[in-house]
């Protein structure tokens, strides 16, 4: 009986984490009001929670469970409006040696970046992450015979959905190789077509994730991630075609001391159909789809393996023409944003 009882040992774990900031910008959208592509520290001139979660775990050898509910800005400006509390709820059996299977709601497998300031060296995410998907609602199949190897096959309701918009499902994979302990390099993908179920032109989108990791002497960490996205009749100057979308994201995290680092980050986005980012109509009376660039510095002081306190800048560049943020009385095409942030959990 105690030889049996070890072998089916099972652990029950609650958790919590906080994230408060103070930011200020200079795209004058109006005090109390969310900037464009909000998510963490998305208020200018004033302070706020980005995130405060609770979370409960149950892990035995032949079930798991999980569920996290949150509150604070970010879940306001950028999670789903339908069961905006919940960011994951799960329940998985074990099927055989090394395979499980999950039904319920699950955070995004795709993206160079996480969608907590916390699992991400900086506390603002990439425009290419805010576009990506972060919540999805289905069924997860995970196979890992190793510590090193890993792949997960999901059916979900689409992209970006906890209810489905239509009667299509969308597919997705996630394969991930472990480098050591050093690093780690992954493929990620999702297949959608939200099209409505009244229009008869399909609209599948196919996007593709690859992200690369590594820390070299111990104290360099580079993060490295390629998207490139494509969608059926979307091409903007021809909807015969497909359009495409391309982002590229670079960051390096050089670790000083145990408890102090410094980062930087430099994002490409080119989205010149629109079909994620919506059109609009440049200063020379062109119609397009937002291309942009941006770069961050920042730096982080870890009190504990369990907390931080960062400092980050960041200016975003806008394509010529496309002047969609107002400074000093009139619409230009960059922004800087800065942002100290504070994060506990446990």
């Amino acid at each position: 009986m105690l030889a049996a009882a070890q072998k089916d040992s099972s652990s029950f774990k609650l958790g919590a984490y906080i994230d408060t900031y103070y930011a200020t910008y200079t795209d004058s959208v109006g005090s109390g009001k969310f900037q464009k592509f909000p998510a963490s520290s998305p208020r200018s001139n004033t302070f706020g929670v980005n995130i405060a979660q609770v979370s409960m775990q149950y892990n035995s050898s032949k079930i798991r469970s999980a569920i996290t509910l949150h509150a604070g800005d970010i879940p306001t400006a950028a999670w789903s409006p339908v069961y905006n509390y919940i960011q994951e709820a799960y329940a998985g059996v074990k099927l055989c040696k090394n395979l499980w299977v999950d039904g319920g709601f699950f955070k995004t497998h795709i993206g160079t970046e996480a969608l907590l300031p916390k699992d991400n060296i900086a506390s603002s995410i990439s425009i290419i992450t805010f576009y990506e998907p972060w919540w999805q609602a289905g069924g997860r199949l995970t196979y890992r015979p190793n510590e090193k190897f890993q792949v997960a096959l999901y059916l979900v309701n689409g992209y970006n959905q906890f209810v489905g918009v239509n009667k299509n499902k969308a597919a997705g994979l996630a394969v991930s190789y472990a480098l050591g302990d050093k690093g780690s390099i992954a493929y990620n993908n999702f297949i959608s077509d939200d099209t409505p179920d009244n229009v008869h032109v399909s609209h599948t989108r196919f996007l593709n994730n690859l992200v690369f990791t590594y820390t070299f002497f111990k104290k360099l960490t580079v993060l490295a991630g390629m998207d490139i996205i494509t969608q059926q009749h979307s091409k903007l100057s021809d909807s015969t075609k497909a359009a495409i979308i391309n982002s590229y994201i670079l960051t390096l995290k050089y670790q000083f001391t145990k408890p102090w680092s410094i980062y930087t980050r430099g994002e490409i986005f080119n989205d010149p159909s629109g079909f994620l980012t919506g059109t609009i109509v440049d200063a020379n009376g062109y119609l397009t789809g937002y291309i942009m660039g941006g770069i961050t510095l920042g730096t982080e002081f870890k009190p504990t393996v369990s907390s931080y306190i960062r400092l980050e800048g960041r200016q975003l560049n806008m394509d010529e023409g496309q002047n969609i943020f107002y400074t000093d009385g009139k619409f230009v095409n960059k922004r800087g944003e800065l942002a100290i942030t504070l994060g506990i959990w446990f």
